[in-house]
């Protein structure tokens, strides 16, 4: 459920307030850029790099991003506080305004941030996934990008939960596995754990970075490496990760039970949620 106030450029708002006009090229063509942290105590998590890849994006995309990143994240904090969600999620779109022979009436602005919030979301103890063939283009320059054009990923997603399915492994023209519509995927072979890279048509997700570059557990080796549905359905343990479901299990894959243990899993949930606390705790002097 969204929060009552949004962020749309510098100004706190009624969400029902919230004006934008037909002609935002962004809003008819999905022309823009986004990403979805996780507030912690007030603290949106991984700010740095949630920037980060929002400016490799935009710049992909020739979208105008905001220069003053303090000034940004400074006023996702009075959202925040404006909502009185200080545990919660926060998504935030950069959304193109002109560009195009549908371009309408301006703002002044070549772009607008449009940034709200939500309730954390609750995902169970596990997911079950299926398949669908050839839904990434690995050598598409724009693979990767988490752009606001999102409508094949939730057909598939609505596809797919009509099934009795929770999410789709998202498979590239080579049948590799690439990710799930909204998650990164890892398997672990006993202290071996591998996700595929980026050459696969994956989005860099901020929880895989973090798995991948920070996290550190004695004996268990994370690495990348080129997957196939075969690698994921006879791997001892299968999850996804991603910035509002952590490290989830995932249960089955299609009509198959998958992994035979929790014991990686486990080990590196525990190591990633010492790494949030730290982050936390080191950040919350910036808040005040």
């Amino acid at each position: 459920m969204l929060h009552r106030f949004v962020l749309h450029n510098d100004q706190i708002q009624e969400s029902t307030e919230l004006c934008l006009a037909p002609g935002q090229i962004g809003l008819l063509s999905g022309w823009g850029v986004f990403s979805t942290l996780r507030i912690a105590e007030g603290v949106p998590f991984a700010w740095e790099r949630h920037w980060a890849r929002l400016q490799r994006d935009a710049a992909a995309l020739h979208v105008d991003l905001p220069q003053d990143a303090e000034r940004v994240r400074r006023k996702l904090l009075e959202l925040v506080t404006a909502n009185n969600a200080p545990n919660c999620t926060l998504r935030i779109a950069i959304v193109r305004n002109g560009g195009g022979m549908w371009a309408g009436p301006s703002n002044g602005r070549a772009s607008d941030l449009i940034a709200l919030t939500a309730d954390s979301k609750h995902w169970g103890e596990g997911v079950k996934l299926s398949y669908v063939r050839e839904a990434r283009h690995a050598a598409c320059q724009f693979t990767g990008a988490k752009i606001l054009s999102w409508a094949m990923n939730l057909t598939w997603l609505e596809s797919a939960q009509a099934r009795g399915f929770d999410e789709v492994i998202l498979l590239n023209e080579r049948g590799e596995v690439a990710e799930c519509t909204s998650a990164n995927l890892f398997i672990a072979n006993g202290s071996h754990v591998y996700t595929p890279p980026l050459s696969s048509g994956c989005l860099p997700g901020i929880t895989r970075e973090v798995v991948l570059g920070e996290v550190r557990v004695p004996g268990i080796r994370v690495e990348e490496k080129a997957l196939l549905p075969g690698d994921l359905e006879a791997a001892d343990e299968v999850f996804i990760t991603s910035t509002t479901r952590d490290l989830l299990p995932v249960l089955q894959i299609e009509d198959r039970k998958t992994g035979r243990g929790e014991h990686t899993r486990l080990a590196l949930t525990r190591a990633f949620s010492e790494y949030v606390r730290d982050y936390v705790a080191t950040h919350r002097e910036v808040v005040v």
